[in-house]
């Protein structure tokens, strides 16, 4: 199994010379890849009407492209997971051209979470219709792979247009790897129809059984099977107990998971040292190599 690990963003300082070593240590333990997750704007918990979101205006969030850009060049072999980027709020376009410019810059070690969020209030500020997020993020990826695999692409959907154009330079995967977050039947149905993999986000293998077995029966639906579909699971570092952590392993493993993110946040680091010596504790328990 691959290992990476969940960028504590919302406990991190935004200081470029923390967020160099960070990434630099954990590829140093062996991790494969980084998972970051995105958001534009915060909220106002005393806006009017409320607010009722996991995060607000004071927690937070790189931008997700740009901070990838920083990082792949100061990394050797670390990959990169949007874990999720909000598809539907941002312009399908140039998500391409960041993603493919992205990619080049990596040397293709870049896979594109994406789903449709929760924060209507970002949806709103970005100029994007937050109701039709669900049937528009189907046409988004069906425009996505043309632009990521063809030198030139004429399209003409019900939320796109494009007459003959494309993008340069062109990624070095072809298509990037288009993997899909989200819990909903809708979402699984989705994933298990046009994604490329699955990226559940629940605190336990047993919690994410029910959502399993039902996108078993959408890719039996959908004519796929699970060894052409990929599971990228999360895991909570919890009270930091490496046989909690590899029982949770096995479990997952056992359900067809090929690579697991280490969370940790919220478990009450209050430095970046913090969360490196956890990451550490979690390495040496998994039995990483360090590089």
């Amino acid at each position: 199994m691959d290992f990476g690990v969940v960028f504590p963003q919302i406990e991190f300082p935004s200081d470029p010379v923390a967020i160099r070593d960070y990434a630099q240590a954990v590829e140093g333990m062996g991790f494969t890849y980084l998972v970051a997750y995105d958001h534009v704007l915060g909220a106002n918990p005393d806006r009017p009407g409320g607010w009722h979101g996991a995060y607000t205006y004071k927690n937070s969030f790189q931008e997700i492209f740009v901070f990838f850009s920083y990082l792949a060049g100061i990394t050797q072999k670390l990959g990169f997971l949007t874990g999720i980027i909000i598809l539907p709020q941002r312009q399908t376009a140039l998500v391409a051209k960041q993603a493919a410019t992205l990619d080049v810059y990596c040397g293709g070690r870049l896979r594109l979470g994406v789903g449709l969020g929760w924060n209507q209030v970002e949806y709103e500020a970005l100029g994007q219709d937050f109701h039709n997020r669900g049937r528009r993020i189907e046409e988004q990826i069906e425009v996505l792979r043309l632009l990521f695999t063809q030198d030139l692409v004429t399209y003409q959907g019900k939320y796109h247009s494009i007459s003959d154009a494309g993008l340069n330079p062109m990624p070095i995967q072809r298509p990037i790897p288009i993997w899909f977050g989200g819990s909903a039947d809708a979402a699984l149905e989705r994933a298990a129809r046009i994604g490329d993999g699955w990226l559940p986000n629940t605190p336990s293998f047993e919690e994410t059984r029910p959502a399993l077995e039902k996108m078993q029966q959408y890719l039996e639906k959908a004519g796929r099977t699970r060894s052409e579909f990929g599971l990228d699971v999360r895991l909570v570092y919890g009270e930091g107990k490496p046989d909690v952590w590899m029982s949770e392993i096995k479990q997952w493993q056992e359900a067809g998971a090929a690579r697991a993110s280490i969370n940790t946040i919220g478990r009450g680091f209050s430095t970046p040292s913090a969360h490196l010596n956890a990451l550490q504790t979690f390495a040496q328990a998994v039995g990483l190599k360090p590089s």
